[in-house]
């Protein structure tokens, strides 16, 4: 049987491009975990990929996952527009390159490892995952000041 785990994720970004950070808030069973971090230059649509690609990789076996994000960006990437990239050799439908190739190629390899129900959720409005997530996001700026750890 699998690991069942729920996920909530979330980027944030003073300024964009600007000081970012990503959180993720793991539910397994009773027990939770937190993971953020940081990145001096960057933008909101980066942060909200990484949160996405580093909580994957924070789990060790194969799982069943729900999996909640507050970005339409990332979710319908992977939802509807990634078979098309990779099948235009990583290009849009107008022919132009995939903004951010380098994290969608990550985060393609990281769900290839699960079953993953993706799900969207109102940022703000109150889901505590999701609170947690942005909370763990501004708390990676917070820390850092907008200076390269």
């Amino acid at each position: 049987m699998a690991n069942k785990v729920i996920l909530y994720t979330d980027g944030a970004c003073r300024g964009n491009p600007g000081p970012g950070g990503w959180g993720v808030y793991l539910q397994y069973g009773d027990s939770t975990k937190k993971l953020h971090g940081y990145a001096p230059q960057t933008t909101n649509n980066r942060m909200e990929l990484t949160a996405v690609i580093e909580g994957l990789k924070a789990l060790k076996r194969d799982c069943d996952i729900e999996l909640n994000t507050d970005s339409k960006y990332v979710l319908q990437g992977l939802t509807e527009w990634l078979p098309g990239w990779k099948k235009n050799g990583w290009k849009t439908a107008a022919k132009k390159p995939v903004k951010n190739v380098d994290l969608w190629k990550k985060l393609d390899q990281e769900v290839n490892r699960h079953r993953i129900n993706w799900h969207w959720v109102k940022g703000h409005s109150g889901i505590h995952g999701n609170e947690v997530a942005d909370e763990l996001a501004n708390q990676a700026i917070d820390q850092n000041n907008g200076i390269e750890p």
